[in-house]
C-alpha cells in the first residue's frame, strides 16, 4: 500500500521531519542508476520545491524561537546579529 493522506497541520505545511524524509527520497531517486534525464529533471524540480518548504518551516520557527538571556528575561532569536540596544 501506499502512504495515506497525512493530515497537513494549519498553513497547509508538512512537518519538517516529514519534508526531510520527502527529499531524501528523491535524493535516493535521482542517485539510481537507472533514471533518465526527464526522470531526472522532474525529480530535481521536485527536490527544489522540497527545499523551498523546509526553508519557510525553518524560517517560521527560527521567528518563534526565543532566547533566554543570563538575567532569565526571554528575547526573540536573532540571526547571529548584534542588536544595538
Amino acid at each position: 500500500m501506499g502512504k495515506d493522506k497525512q493530515a497537513v497541520p494549519e498553513g497547509g505545511q508538512l512537518p519538517l521531519e516529514e519534508l526531510f524524509q520527502n527529499l531524501e527520497e528523491v535524493i535516493g531517486k535521482l542517485e539510481g542508476e537507472d533514471v533518465n534525464l526527464e526522470e531526472s529533471f522532474r525529480l530535481y524540480q521536485k527536490g527544489m520545491e522540497l527545499l523551498k518548504q523546509c526553508n519557510t518551516v525553518i524560517d517560521a520557527v527560527e521567528k518563534k524561537v526565543l532566547i533566554l538571556d543570563e538575567n532569565g528575561e526571554t528575547h526573540p532569536f536573532q540571526d547571529g546579529e548584534d542588536n544595538e540596544q
